[in-house]
């Protein structure tokens, strides 16, 4: 595989929208060099060679490439096990697409292999390097806001479905499996509690085989509420955050980080507020705190990540380091989206250690 002269060659296959931004993570990263492409579809392959990228005739010619290191799985769901299996099994390692399998059996599967050919196999969980994300775990381990006690995080838009595979079941398509994985990988990563209970809705408002939105509201053993939504027919959004504590609350709007956090004052007594007119009547529970008792912060940003997916990547790959994106983390996210499908599907709490 590698020599000490030469960098780990990454063959990208599926060099859609995610394979060719790929590209832009891999290029900047030292120790990484992309070794080609492969697509079923030629226009691609077109467009992989006019960047100047080497493409291959066929996965087989990827696989039985010995300069090929880092096999980058970046197709429709449907076929990432096949591909990650039969990639593994030639020597490679491998980093694939979320979601990375559309259940969670087959994922054990690709895991085993990975164990038996004594290679590396990590899902694509990019998102936990979003800043947003990373100020909400910050917000929350200094307890800015107390202790966290409900919890909202979600994605919005009025675009509906991408007009692609992901609008096919067979392909396992649709929300929950699109950016489902994203926020519910996020939740997993903010408390240690198991779960105890899992309800859910599922939308079908724009007609397709698939879900364009979900809701799901996730109870913990430690006592911590979730809601988790996706949806693609919002043309107001709700915020991307909602962090509440027993000393304050925290918000941020979206990925641009506006927003605020508010906290009750520790150095003030409590000081009643005033009632306010609503609508026809007055209301003392619903006024806003007394300006006395509170203290307002703007969302600051925090230091970049250590390290980025890719330089975790092969950090681990010379054994420098352990993957960010561990094997057992992704098993329970896929174990948590087949018990939101459940719930919705039979309009019921599960109630189920996850």
């Amino acid at each position: 595989m590698k020599m000490d002269n030469r960098k780990y060659n990454v063959v990208i296959i599926g060099y859609g929208g995610m394979g060719s931004y790929h590209v832009q993570l891999i290029e900047p990263i030292e120790q990484l060099a992309i070794g080609g492409v492969y697509d079923i579809v030629d226009y691609r392959m077109e467009l992989a060679a006019a960047a100047g990228y080497k493409t291959y005739a066929s996965l087989d010619a990827v696989l039985g490439d010995q300069d090929v290191d880092i096999v980058l799985i970046a197709t429709p769901n449907d076929v990432h096990k096949e591909i990650a299996i039969q990639a593994l099994q030639a020597g490679k390692h491998v980093i694939c697409e979320k979601p990375v399998t559309i259940t969670s059996a087959d994922f054990l599967d690709i895991v085993e292999v990975a164990k038996q050919e004594n290679r590396l196999f990590t899902v694509h969980q990019n998102r936990r390097w979003d800043e947003d994300f990373r100020i909400v775990k910050d917000i929350i381990s200094k307890k800015t806001v107390g202790d966290l006690f409900h919890l909202e995080s979600r994605v919005q838009g009025a675009n509906g479905i991408p007009g692609d595979w992901r609008q096919l079941k067979a392909y396992g398509g649709g929300m929950l499996l699109d950016w489902g994985v994203h926020l519910l990988d996020q939740l997993l990563q903010i408390t240690d509690s198991q779960i105890e209970s899992v309800t859910a809705t599922l939308s079908y408002i724009l007609g397709t085989e698939v879900d364009d939105g979900f809701s799901s509201f996730i109870e913990f053993k430690d006592g911590l509420t979730a809601v988790i939504e996706v949806g693609t027919t919002n043309y107001v959004k709700l915020p991307r955050w909602y962090v509440k504590g027993t000393e304050g609350t925290a918000v941020i709007k979206d990925w641009d980080l506006s927003g605020e956090i508010i906290t009750r004052n520790p150095d003030v007594a409590h000081v009643e507020p005033k009632p306010i007119q609503a609508g026809q009547g007055l209301t003392k529970t619903m006024a806003p705190p007394s300006e006395e008792s509170t203290l307002k912060f703007p969302i600051e940003k925090i230091p970049a990540a250590a390290e980025s997916f890719y330089e975790n990547f092969v950090s681990t790959i010379e054994g420098k380091a352990e993957l960010a994106i561990k094997s057992e983390e992704v098993h329970r996210v896929l174990v948590l989206i087949e018990t939101i499908f459940e719930a919705a599907a039979n309009k019921s709490v599960i109630r189920r250690d996850i």
